[in-house]
């Protein structure tokens, strides 16, 4: 655990503790015990770092998927020794004398977890609690999210000024979604699914175009029309442009929804892709 997350769960221990030692000194004074009021802690049990993502893939990566730096959250239950009074909130209205009460407290490094007490039977530990939200993100992180695979413009194309450009992308469950990924820890499962739900397509001209879908795959039927789904017109041509050419970049955001642990959500990853197209002026043939 690094030094910040370790404070930040001292700082929440002494805090709970605090409403221990008075709960346990109340008692202690309504039973003529002055010598009782502090409140012995032990730490009998750390559960199992569970690694998660952090922001998502390398986003900026052309047609990659990227990899997270990894966080791990760090833990811990303690057990809470002697035992709070029977009227402690805490107890939930359990016996004390047939359950033990732990105090619960999780870091990341700064995103806060829920902290708490939890009560069990006597003699069994406490079942490491896990984060859904966490596991969504791992899930998320086990995938292959990649950015769009273009079919249209190519690099090779021949594209002219006034001409009208269908731009479209091939899908495939890496490219496009679906794409479904698991997770499991703590006896929670999560289970995510992810798609392109939008793409928008830089020109290189200073036009940005936004397609909800995959594009049309042009048709020598569609003659000189434009494109229903997903098209540009150039109104100039690349050769003032960096070698002659538009670096037209493509990016995909996938959203993911996820469901498990009686909770759900959506994440979002975004990807791009890019490639260089010359426009010309319309040849005539005289």
């Amino acid at each position: 655990m690094d030094r910040p997350g370790a404070i930040l769960l001292i700082r929440r221990l002494a805090a709970l503790t605090g409403v221990l030692t008075l709960a346990s000194a109340g008692a202690a004074h309504a039973g003529g015990d002055p010598g009782v009021g502090a409140v012995r802690c032990q730490v009998v049990k750390v559960c199992v770092a569970v690694e998660t993502g952090g922001s998502g893939g390398q986003a900026d990566s052309p047609q990659g998927a990227g990899t997270s730096a990894d966080s791990k959250v760090a833990c811990t239950y303690t057990k809470v020794d002697p035992d709070p009074a029977a009227a402690w909130p805490g107890w939930k209205g359990a016996d004390p004398e047939k359950n033990d009460a732990y105090f619960y407290g999780c870091t990341d490094g700064g995103l806060d977890n829920p902290d708490g007490f939890v009560v069990v039977p006597l003699g069994q530990p406490p079942v490491p609690r896990v984060d859904p939200r966490q596991l969504a993100q791992r899930a998320v992180d086990s995938m292959t999210l990649l950015g769009p695979d273009i079919a249209s413009p190519r690099a090779a194309g021949k594209y002219s000024v006034g001409v009208p450009m269908w731009m479209w992308v091939k899908k495939s469950a890496t490219s496009f979604g679906p794409n479904t990924a698991s997770a499991t820890a703590g006896g929670v499962t999560v289970t995510a699914t992810a798609k392109v739900s939008r793409m928008v397509w830089a020109m290189g001209d200073g036009a940005s175009v936004t397609c909800n879908g995959p594009g049309t795959a042009y048709t020598s039927s569609a003659g000189m029309s434009q494109s229903p789904t997903c098209g540009h017109v150039y109104s100039r041509t690349s050769a003032a442009a960096h070698n002659g050419k538009f670096t037209v970049t493509a990016t995909s955001t996938w959203t993911i929804d996820w469901l498990g642990g009686g909770q759900t959500g959506r994440l979002t990853e975004v990807r791009r892709a890019d490639v260089q197209v010359a426009v010309g002026e319309v040849q005539v043939v005289g």
